[in-house]
């Protein structure tokens, strides 16, 4: 197994796609339907990689961010959305990557294999603001 990977959106046909692809790819993946269900389920297992979407019923992607970070400040976290205008936003609460919806797979998954291989030490600067830019992973 590469890691252990949160997988939070509420289009169960990306939950459900995604989830198998990163299963091929040696990945273990744990599924959420929404925020507070990606919440629950961070208390009860490490992982690796956290994938939010941002636009989820019960509690959002940045709430759930918020929640997540509360919890271990160190969780690498990828933002995935279809909001245009979200990666300021992204940058400035120290998000690991930020992905804008059609996901480009193999963008998604090299950057799924960095993250889970980073060093502490470079968390450690994107938290505080050395290294302030979050990863945008364009799809153009």
């Amino acid at each position: 197994m590469k890691g252990k990977i949160l997988l939070a959106d509420d289009d169960l046909e990306i939950l459900v796609s995604l989830s198998a692809v990163l299963n091929s790819e040696g990945y273990e993946v744990i599924a959420a339907a929404n925020g507070r269900e990606a919440c629950q389920k961070f208390k009860e297992e490490h992982v690796d990689v956290a994938i939010l979407d941002l636009k989820m019923p019960v509690r959002d992607g940045w709430d759930a961010f918020e929640r997540l970070t509360g919890i271990n400040p160190l969780v690498q976290v990828i933002i995935i959305t279809a909001r245009p205008d979200q990666y300021p936003t992204a940058v400035a609460a120290g998000v690991a990557a930020f992905m804008e919806k059609p996901l480009d797979l193999p963008l998604l998954l090299r950057t799924i294999e960095e993250l889970v291989a980073e060093p502490i030490e470079s968390r450690l600067s994107r938290l505080t603001g050395s290294e302030p830019v979050a990863r945008f992973l364009r799809t153009d």
